[in-house]
């Protein structure tokens, strides 16, 4: 396998398919990438826009360019020594008409040969959450009927442009009417037909239909049928499946979802069979050499994942990369136990705030946003964390935390205990609200010593919290079923019971803390991130060298992602957020002094005025970090940005749940924000003032953002790029980051030309030289930029993190609020290993010295590396900050 330097990430689809992706080889070459990471590349449902919605687990895309396109492009890769990483989906499928599986397990219920593959709870019948109100009101509005499926000729239950088959044996029941005699030839036909046997399945059917005149006298018959609504009621009842609305999706579910898309349904790929049916293709093509390495998406939703990994180790091999998405949380260790390489780097985001932000800024920052936060919502961080964990637990997964309470119903009625299945549920709400982590990994005969030392302080924190000795007993039962030793008797009913408990906190985590919580506390939006916890202290340096040096040792080979196509922004704006940090007092009247140019913008809507202080401020800030320079007098410019930011708030306050969310929007509060920010771009003494005071915001970001792209090349881990991010990057959440690939200049002949040019100049117009080395293979120093060579060594500029106590006259910006917070800066000389030269990707990024001569940087370097004896190209160059 091809040793891994450097990764970079392609979304396909969306206008990327394999022969675009072949044409951008040369240009990731020369970017010194050595392997290209695709995002799912399986046959999706038509027109997804991600490829996480898979339909046929064993097939390339033939959108995307099918097999043959895939090895094409991954011949293509090794020609010029790079590799490729696939993302794969083991947790989830699409629970869609187009995955032949689901049809299967939709037309025959429990008998399905696929039944067993998905996540489902057959006491039950099939659950279909894909009305858009209740059954009956759609079916008295003759939104239901039935007719022949167009696709595979066979009756359904038609909803709008969607057919759900009817199980054949049904036929009969359903259809039978002496006034149709093609129908009894059709219940004659499915009375025959047999679960798992398509092939034969279709000759009969089609056998009826080819019958002359027996189609369009089967359609007249349904359609007579189809004004019974008494009738279709009760063929309805006679399915092995139940039509509801999406909206009860997190009450009335009985398969396990993708957090809380119905459209994707849990997989048991803890299952051998499962396994095998769901990973052939995949094995088949990291074994043949056209896979290099695999990154596994949501590896915590797995019933286990250990035991997963190591399946999927002893398949592919010692050799390939397996890269896992596991958010590790703050402090968080990763599993030691997992044979993979590490996780997809989201920590690493979180470790650079450590260097990047400054504590008494953001405490700063906070107090102005607390201040602005009506009376009763003035809480701290933890109280509305948990807050918010309560609120989907209670609401948007109440149906989830019902099932794992039956279960410990039954552990607890065969120990002869009573408890009510409400203090039960309870006591499962209040461990996950304690619970600091995604999940623990007890199995039902291991319980690692991390998780039952972790389980006995949520245990202890979650009773100190509850109220009433019937909750406390039943936290304290329920704490026992996750970490005690089981009776053997009952060792599958609490194996059963973990396995819930555990695929439900892992969800709750994703949804309360990172799409529900990080848009409602906004002091500092870019803490915001994947992984993070705005709520704890940063750290400093000393906590940034400590994380380094531990994950120098344990997990050199972990990527290290400062942007991915899940982050809440890009890494330049969030690089150039982190600066409000700095100079806080400045930004905090400048919000004030924009709330009153802007007072005629706001209205009166429900009683409150709208946006409301902590919503405005959260557009400023979000406003800030992707504000162009020079977007003044450029009226396309700020249309262009006001749609993206009208988009932006949209997502962000049906995410925050408070005044609007996405089950049941407020269209006109919607609007009257979209309106607000229509204002803002038409606002020019706003305007005006905006753009001058982020002049000196926009500077230090730079400044930042070198940092942060010099760090991710240099530290222990594998630097991860994000498609686009080796230019600025100052995108939103998606979908705005997924727009890179359909930028013109990446269309352009000019764009596909590693980008080795200076960052933009700062505002006083200093700029200096770049410098590359190749990364292959030893070779000189050799100026891009400049005639005059600097010393055989790369130097880039870092922003001080010590000795921030007087204004300095090398400071990148004197006389603005930031000149304080950089004096003489702290830099880095990264000197090649005798083994390794630095990656080219250095050609891009040492691009500025900001207004720095050469004098100051050789005087405030102080940077050595991370003593190692691993001959792996991964550490070529890694280095440890020390203070000057």
């Amino acid at each position: 396998m091809i040793p891994i330097r450097s990764t970079y990430r392609l979304q396909f689809r969306n206008g990327l398919d394999f022969a675009a992706a072949r044409r951008l080889v040369p240009y990731l070459e020369a970017l010194g990438i050595s392997h290209l990471y695709a995002s799912p590349v399986m046959t999706a449902v038509g027109g997804s826009t991600h490829g996480y919605d898979i339909t046929h687990a064993n097939e390339i895309d033939p959108c995307l360019g099918g097999l043959d396109g895939l090895r094409r492009l991954s011949r293509d890769l090794h020609d010029r020594g790079m590799g490729l990483i696939l993302d794969i989906v083991p947790n989830h499928m699409a629970a869609h008409l187009e995955n032949p599986w689901w049809r299967s397990v939709v037309t025959w219920g429990a008998d399905s040969p696929y039944a067993r593959h998905f996540d489902i709870d057959w006491s039950e019948r099939l659950t279909l959450p894909f009305l858009g109100s209740g059954f009956d009101a759609e079916l008295a509005s003759g939104a239901i009927s039935l007719a022949l499926d167009p696709r595979d000729v066979v009756p359904a239950l038609r909803y709008h442009e969607t057919f759900y088959p009817l199980h054949p044996h049904s036929y009969p029941q359903a259809l039978a009417d002496v006034r149709w005699p093609a129908l009894a030839d059709l219940c004659t036909a499915g009375a025959g037909l047999q679960p798992g046997d398509e092939a034969e399945n279709r000759r009969r059917l089609s056998g009826v239909l080819a019958t002359p005149g027996h189609r369009k006298a089967i359609a007249e018959g349904l359609e007579a049928i189809s004004r019974d609504v008494a009738r279709l009621h009760a063929i309805h009842d006679a399915q092995p499946w139940r039509l509801t609305d999406w909206k009860t999706a997190g009450r009335h579910l009985n398969y396990r979802r993708f957090f809380e898309i119905a459209g994707l349904v849990g997989m048991r790929v803890e299952d051998v069979g499962v396994f095998e049916d769901t990973h052939h293709l995949i094995i088949d093509l990291v074994r043949e050499g056209i896979l290099d390495g695999l990154r596994i998406d949501h590896v915590d939703g797995l019933a286990d994942p250990l035991g997963y990994l190591r399946r999927l180790r002893d398949a592919v091999g010692p050799a390939p990369s397996i890269i896992t998405e596991k958010i590790l949380e703050r402090n968080e260790p990763f599993p030691a136990d997992w044979p993979v390489q590490g996780t997809t780097g989201y920590e690493f985001i979180g470790a650079l705030a450590d260097v990047l932000v400054d504590e008494w800024g953001q405490k700063r920052l906070q107090q102005a946003f607390t201040a602005l936060k009506p009376p009763d919502r003035q809480n701290s961080y933890s109280e509305e964390r948990r807050s918010a964990k309560r609120q989907m637990l209670m609401e948007n997964f109440a149906g989830e935390v019902a099932g794992v309470a039956r279960l410990a119903r039954a552990i607890a009625d065969a120990d002869g205990l009573e408890f009510d299945r409400g203090a039960l549920a309870g006591a499962i709400r209040s461990l996950i609200i304690a619970l600091p982590v995604y999940r623990t990994y007890t199995t039902a005969t291991v319980v690692p010593e991390g998780d039952r030392i972790l389980v006995q302080g949520v245990r202890k924190d979650a009773i100190e919290a509850a109220e009433g000795d019937e909750l406390r007993s039943a936290i304290d039962f329920v704490a026992g079923l996750l970490v005690d030793d089981p009776h053997p008797a009952e060792a599958g009913s609490r194996a059963e019971f973990r396995r819930r408990f555990q695929q439900l906190s892992g969800p709750i985590m994703a949804k309360a803390v990172e799409d529900t919580l990080f848009y409602r506390e906004n002091a500092v939006i870019a803490l915001n991130e994947v992984g993070g916890d705005p709520g704890a202290a940063i750290g400093g340096v000393s906590a940034f060298d400590a994380f380094m040096a531990h994950r120098a040792e344990t997990m050199l080979h972990g990527l290290s992602a400062t942007a991915t196509h899940d982050t809440k922004r890009g890494e330049d704006a969030r690089a150039r957020l982190y600066t409000l940090t700095e100079a806080p007092d400045t930004w905090i009247a400048a919000t004030r002094r924009w709330s009153a140019l802007n007072a005629s913008l706001r209205t009166m809507f429900d009683g409150r005025t709208v946006p409301e202080p902590e919503v405005e401020w959260l557009i400023y800030q979000s406003l800030a970090g992707i504000w162009p320079s020079g977007a003044l007098g450029d009226s396309a410019v700020l249309q262009a940005l006001a749609e993206r930011m009208r988009l932006y708030a949209t997502k962000a306050l049906r995410e925050a749940k408070r005044a609007t969310n996405w089950t049941e929007p407020d269209a006109e509060y919607e609007r009257l924000v979209g309106a607000f920010i229509d204002g803002l771009m038409r606002h020019d003494a706003f305007l005006r003032d905006f753009d001058a005071t982020l002049a000196p915001f926009i500077d230090a970001g730079r400044v930042n953002a070198l940092s942060q792209a010099m760090i991710k090349l240099t530290a222990p881990g594998i630097p991860d790029l994000y498609q686009g991010s080796e230019r600025c990057d100052f995108s939103l959440v998606d979908p705005d980051n997924r727009r890179c690939w359909m930028s013109p200049e990446w269309r352009s002949p000019k764009g596909l030309n590693p980008p080795v040019r200076p960052f933009p100049s700062t505002s006083n117009g200093s700029r200096r030289p770049c410098w590359r080395q190749d990364g292959r293979a030893p070779s000189p120093s050799r100026a891009l930029t400049s005639p005059s060579p600097f010393p055989a060594e790369t130097v880039a500029c870092l922003p001080s993190c010590a000795a921030r106590s007087r204004p300095s006259r090398s400071s990148p910006f004197p006389g603005s609020p930031l000149e304080r917070w950089h004096p003489a800066p702290c830099c880095c000389r990264i000197r090649p290993c005798a083994r390794w030269p630095l990656p080219s990707p250095l050609a891009w990024l040492v691009a500025s010295c900001a207004p720095f001569s050469m004098e100051t940087l050789s005087r405030s370097a102080r940077i050595s590396r991370f003593p190692s004896s691993s001959p792996s190209p991964l550490r070529h160059c890694s280095f440890r900050w020390t203070s000057r």
